[in-house]
């Protein structure tokens, strides 16, 4: 499966041309033959909010969501996957940050970020579910949004569930990196890549927003952990493209006598798991856990 990135630049508050921007990222996408593009994280509302209610003026619910309907009549008229962040305004009155998959002919795929990144906490409720796995031309699909991969427990439970390609909208905001290294958040995701032997795709943003600047570095990891082309600079908006291939994902075996998920020491796990939910914990001078 041919799968794009688009990396824009967006504007709290500014639908129309936050929209305008997405339809161009997946019209690019087209002209490149894409099965599925992905877009960044609340890419119809911007992220940098003033106030709680600066944020909710900006959410809608997914039935009648004007984005969610260009983007189902884009994936219709293409035949493309669309993938991408909005911010929803919950039956329930919640705002959330969301993801949405969309497939031609399908009802979309819905996604509640599970993990809230600083501020966002003062706006957001957290989802209650992992994504669903489902499959897209042949690939086994899962979704994350940017801070849940941080968590390696989501990423491993969703490899296995039997996803082979994480799709993940991300707003990595921008922090100091050392001389010739990476961003870390970028090497947190490759690293997340190779343990769990799934391919990746990572769509973030551009620009400048409120005084915050981007990462960038949207990309596609393969199941190694290595990008299958150079994630894109920071400041540059653009589509990028590379190829899934499901079965390297499927293959887990690493070594002749190695396997990413056969080799867990479930046996343990599950006693250290169980001791996190009592509580209870033991001193460093302690061989042996609880």
């Amino acid at each position: 499966m041919l799968v794009a990135v688009g990396q824009v630049s967006l504007q709290v508050g500014d639908l129309e041309g936050n929209r305008a921007r997405g339809v161009d990222a997946i019209l690019r996408a087209v002209a490149d033959d894409a099965e599925l593009v992905v877009l960044p994280e609340l890419s119809d509302s911007g992220y940098v909010f003033a106030s709680r209610e600066e944020a909710y003026s900006l959410g809608a619910p997914c039935s009648g969501n004007p984005t969610l309907q260009r983007w189902t009549a884009l994936a219709a008229r293409h035949r493309i996957t669309v993938v991408g962040g909005f911010c929803e305004l919950g039956e329930d009155g919640a705002l959330y940050n969301s993801a949405a998959l969309i497939v031609p002919d399908r009802d979309p795929l819905i996604y509640r970020k599970l993990h809230l990144w600083d501020s966002e906490k003062e706006f957001f409720t957290p989802g209650d579910s992992l994504s669903p796995v489902g499959e897209v031309n042949g690939v086994r699909v899962a979704l994350a949004i940017c801070y849940d991969l941080e968590f390696p427990e989501l990423v491993r439970l969703l490899a296995l569930q039997g996803a082979e390609l994480l799709v993940v909208p991300t707003n990595w905001p921008r922090s100091p990196v050392p001389e010739a290294e990476r961003p870390i958040e970028f090497v947190k995701a490759q690293a997340s890549a190779a343990a769990n032997g799934v391919w990746m795709a990572i769509a973030d943003r551009c620009g400048s927003e409120r005084g915050v600047d981007w990462v960038g570095y949207s990309c596609l990891l393969n199941p190694n952990g290595y990008p299958v082309f150079t994630p894109l600079a920071s400041g540059v908006a653009g589509v990028s493209i590379g190829e899934v291939h499901p079965a390297w994902a499927r293959d887990k075996a690493i070594a002749s006598r190695n396997h990413l998920l056969d080799d867990r020491r479930s046996d343990l796990y599950r006693v250290l798991a169980r001791s996190e939910a009592q509580g209870e914990h033991w001193d460093q001078g302690d061989p042996s856990p609880p």
